[in-house]
């Protein structure tokens, strides 16, 4: 007993530390972490681990968590902006991903189609949570519009994958060749509509629990957690899903006022991380790096072919209706990563007793690290050379969700003031209902009437309501980076979003805006073209210019537009 306690803490202590190097170089967390699981199995330290149905409770429980979470950390707002789009990559856009991928396995692999197909829904599915990662750790961010749209995708796509690869396995083991695409739409609707109706309603019931019981503060987390639990299997006990039923009741908890909100935001987040550090470990501990001789090379063509036809192909297909720009449809295509779950369902075929299932494991595996290899290190060039990177020195350096008598809807906002910032400029103030409370300069604490107006490297803490952080975020910005990926952008020239959409077209010649009426603002159009929901950095294009978004206040109302030249790179439009 105390060797596997010193072994699973060691494995977990050495992986946490580990993340420190994948930080400060931006390697892969999730390649990282595998490593560790395969460096102390069988083929390294040989600690054999090979019980698939163990595996699969491990990776499904700690799955379970993650989505919760992740639903948890959703906005309303951020569904409203991504959801159509979203929703159709997480369904259509896994479907045509295994069709693409089970064709071309089929040749490479000779395949039956019925095991082909197979092949190609376990590698359906994306793993976001490292793409962010990556993100966060070269130090940018992507804008809001895009960043939606991954979020909601990668949240929402694992229950389809799963449904897709029980129903092959199933099919495969019944032995029937026909009759599998009434057997699809019957279980689709049973497992998502299953999913949404009770991920809704368990959703509801965890606030109103948690909302009308009193408990220590410790204890809340927990029995928000538990719950979840309990609708994750009772879902998928009733035949829906249960990973979309527990994405769903996170969307719809944390969307709700709920009582100690922020404590179980604190807690979440290092269960999170727990929960994705044992599913590594435990999936790298299960694979046999000395089982990858006879598949290597047709795994990693597979592998290859996913990321420059599969992916792409279906990501166009899925986003053509929407008129989605160019820029966000590449980027959306080179992120699609392979994670932990494409090797969690690999197993399944293992867990059902499928013949052959090792060639499912060892295919997956390889095929995720192809992933992370070539696609983890070039995300940030990628989002550079699109030009989706908000430019740096945007955002608060701490951003602090508080639970006050009364449930005010405020955050503790921590920002330096840069250089050339807005801020610095005498006739620039705080937005109405923004409250400075603190002010530290070289290292002292100022009230806010002693020391303003603020200098270059001050400190900044405010209360302000969540819908004024994007407003904050440019007062604080520094004017222009020399450094930043915009150093060679086009001028952008400032306009009034309440001027006439028919001057603009009259200034500069482009006669395809007068079809929109006089009366209509520059503004308004914007707003029109964007679906009601504007967000900093979006682009419409009118002729050979590009009108840039770069302020919205509550989420609707465009308050800065920009005129800009069309680059030569593709760009959010």
């Amino acid at each position: 007993m105390f060797t596997l306690i010193l072994m699973g803490a060691g494995l977990i202590a050495v992986s946490i530390l580990t993340s420190m190097v994948a930080f400060r170089f931006g390697a892969p967390l999730l390649l990282v972490f595998l490593g560790i699981g395969l460096l102390a199995g069988e083929d390294g330290l040989g600690l054999v681990f090979n019980d698939a149905e163990a595996a699969y409770f491990v990776g499904s429980l700690a799955l379970a968590v993650i989505l919760f979470d992740s639903g948890f950390g959703t906005r309303v707002q951020t569904l409203r902006r991504a959801a159509a789009p979203a929703f159709v990559l997480a369904t259509v856009g896994v479907l045509l991903t295994t069709l693409f991928v089970g064709a071309a396995a089929r040749l490479l692999f000779d395949l039956p189609w019925l095991y082909a197909l197979l092949m190609g829904a376990v590698i359906s599915s994306t793993d976001a949570a490292a793409v962010f990662f990556l993100l966060r750790a070269g130090g940018v961010k992507i804008y809001k519009r895009v960043r939606s749209l991954l979020e909601v995708e990668s949240g929402s796509n694992d229950p389809m994958a799963i449904f897709l690869t029980v129903l092959f396995i199933e099919l495969i083991l019944t032995e029937r060749s026909g009759g599998w695409v009434a057997a699809f739409v019957q279980g689709f609707g049973l497992q998502m509509g299953l999913g949404l109706l009770c991920g809704g309603i368990g959703g509801y019931l965890i606030v109103e629990l948690a909302n009308r019981v009193r408990l220590e503060e410790a204890l809340s987390p927990i029995l928000v957690m538990a719950c979840a639990l309990c609708v994750f299997a009772v879902t998928a006990h009733l035949g829906g899903s249960g990973f979309l039923a527990i994405y769903v009741a996170g969307v719809v908890a944390g969307n709700r006022p709920m009582r100690a909100a922020a404590s179980l935001r604190r807690y979440q987040k290092g269960m999170t991380w727990l929960a994705q550090i044992v599913m590594f470990l435990v999936l790298g501990l299960f694979v046999t790096p000395s089982e990858f001789g006879a598949v290597l090379l047709p795994a990693l063509l597979l592998g290859l072919f996913l990321i420059a036809v599969g992916r792409p192909l279906a990501v166009w297909l899925c986003l053509l209706p929407f008129g989605i720009d160019r820029a966000s449809v590449a980027f959306s295509a080179w992120v699609g990563l392979r994670g932990a779950v494409s090797i969690l369902l690999a197993i399944l075929p293992a867990v059902m007793g499928l013949e052959g299932a090792d060639l499912f494991i060892n295919v997956a595996f390889i095929m995720v690290v192809t992933s992370l290899l070539v696609q983890g290190w070039t995300i940030t060039p990628a989002a550079r050379w699109l030009r989706l990177i908000v430019p740096s020195g945007m955002g608060p350096l701490e951003r602090v969700g508080l639970e006050l008598p009364g449930n005010p809807p405020h955050e503790l906002l921590v920002y330096r003031v840069l250089p050339h910032s807005p801020l610095l400029a005498r006739v620039a103030r705080l937005p109405e209902g923004v409250h400075a409370a603190l002010l530290v300069r070289h290292g002292q604490a100022w009230r806010p009437e002693q020391a303003w107006p603020p200098q270059p490297d001050d400190l900044v803490y405010l209360f302000a309501p969540p819908e004024y952080q994007p407003q904050l975020d440019r007062l604080f910005a520094q004017a222009r980076d020399p450094e930043s990926h915009d150093a060679d952008a086009p001028a952008e020239f400032a306009l009034d979003p309440q001027a006439r959409l028919s001057d603009l077209a009259a200034v500069y010649d482009l006669p395809e805006l007068l079809s929109h009426g006089p009366e209509v603002t520059i503004g308004e159009f914007v707003q029109r073209q964007l679906q009601g929901h504007p967000v900093e950095g979006d682009r419409v294009r009118v002729g050979r210019f590009d009108l840039v978004v770069r302020g919205v206040l509550r989420g609707q109302q465009v308050t800065d537009v920009r005129l800009s030249l069309a680059g030569r790179a593709p760009r959010p439009g």
